[in-house]
């Protein structure tokens, strides 16, 4: 067996219905699927059975331990040569596998990675997250399969690993999120070789509203600091931008607010004067003080019409661009909270990774 795909669940079964029918239209057929429910209350035992003549896909269920250790546990069952992980929320081209094969082919490797990509039937909101995971100007352009000077670290929505490299690093560790990028750290420590494939992408969905989408990357932000105690070499230049927005932003807005209440106290102050035949000149530098308190907001307006403009014209859609400014300052403020937060409680406070955020590990 040349692939083995193994797909973690938790109460998605539509989800696995819609992944499980791309793969029958695969052209590269030497494969099998792993689907492994982790404690799911709504299950999708069904909807595995109904493409078994079709695929070589076998079901498992075990009680929840978190996707890491549900990855692993899958592999334990698998039996391909590499080990292709793949989030339940992912859809694949029909040329995935052959894109894959054909790139091992040509230079073979330990460990490799694709991009995502928002689907034609995503909605809007959607395909404005996906802009804001993916752009350049959000630090995601890697996630969108874009080239970059440093190494290519896997994500576990769309990540493969050689079986022998897997079962010897020991797969996932039990952290709940960054646990794709502690595996790939740990991949490229132990001397192994791993590469970007850009031709294998997946259509990945992405949270539907944007307060789940806030919650997902201020974990990611967490599990940055996470990395960093474990890995201090990994933290990058790059990695502190979303923070440096954050505090960036937070301070605009203080020095806006602090100038809006100035000019209206100064407003006040003169108010009862402006009448007078003396006071008559300070009106110019009131209206003039007020107008100025807006300054702080330019740097943000800039950066929001550089957002609508990119993704109203990458996503073809006006309406996306707008979804795109809200989303790409999700995006940014949450993994930088996220970030902040971690910093206070592992770096100042000293707490260790699991008193610290308990939700972000599995025991």
């Amino acid at each position: 067996m040349r692939y083995s795909l193994i797909i973690p669940v938790y109460n998605r079964p539509d989800e696995v219905d819609e992944l499980l029918q791309s793969l029958t239209q695969q052209t590269f057929h030497d494969f099998e699927v792993i689907v492994v429910e982790d404690g799911s209350p709504l299950p999708c035992k069904e909807i595995v059975r109904k493409y078994q003549s079709v695929l070589d896909v076998k079901y498992f269920s075990k009680p929840n331990s978190g996707p890491g250790q549900t990855r692993n546990y899958g592999a334990e069952k698998s039996v391909g040569d590499y080990l292709i992980v793949l989030d339940s929320d992912c859809i694949l081209p029909p040329g995935y596998l052959q894109a894959v094969e054909d790139e091992l082919q040509h230079n073979p490797c330990d460990a490799f990675g694709g991009p995502d990509r928002a689907h034609s039937s995503f909605t809007p909101m959607q395909k404005a997250i996906s802009y804001a995971m993916t752009s350049f100007f959000t630090t995601g352009g890697i996630r969108g399969g874009k080239k970059k000077m440093d190494k290519f670290y896997p994500r576990s929505f769309n990540m493969g690993v050689r079986r022998e490299v897997y079962l010897r690093l020991g797969g996932f560790s039990k952290m709940r999120f960054g646990e794709d990028i502690d595996f790939s750290i740990r991949i490229f420590k132990a001397g192994c070789s791993c590469r970007l494939f850009p031709e294998a992408w997946v259509w990945h969905k992405r949270r539907t509203d944007l307060k789940k989408f806030f919650r997902q990357v201020h974990n990611s932000g967490i599990a940055r600091i996470n990395l960093y105690k474990r890995y201090p070499e990994s933290l990058k230049l790059v990695h502190l931008l979303p923070m440096v927005f954050t505090v960036g932003v937070i301070l605009l807005l203080l020095a806006a607010l602090t100038g809006w209440v100035g000019s209206v106290w100064i407003f006040q102050m003169t108010h009862d004067y402006l009448y007078a035949p003396e006071m008559p000149q300070l009106l110019p530098y009131v209206t003039c003080f007020r107008l100025l308190s807006w300054l702080p907001l330019v740097p943000l307006l800039l950066f929001s019409i550089l957002i609508l403009v990119d993704a109203s014209v990458s996503m073809r859609s006006l309406s996306i661009g707008v979804r795109a400014v809200a989303a790409s300052f999700v995006q940014l403020l949450g993994y930088g909270s996220g970030f902040l937060r971690a910093w206070w409680r592992r770096i100042v406070l000293g707490q260790d990774e699991f008193s610290a955020f308990e939700k972000n590990f599995y025991k």
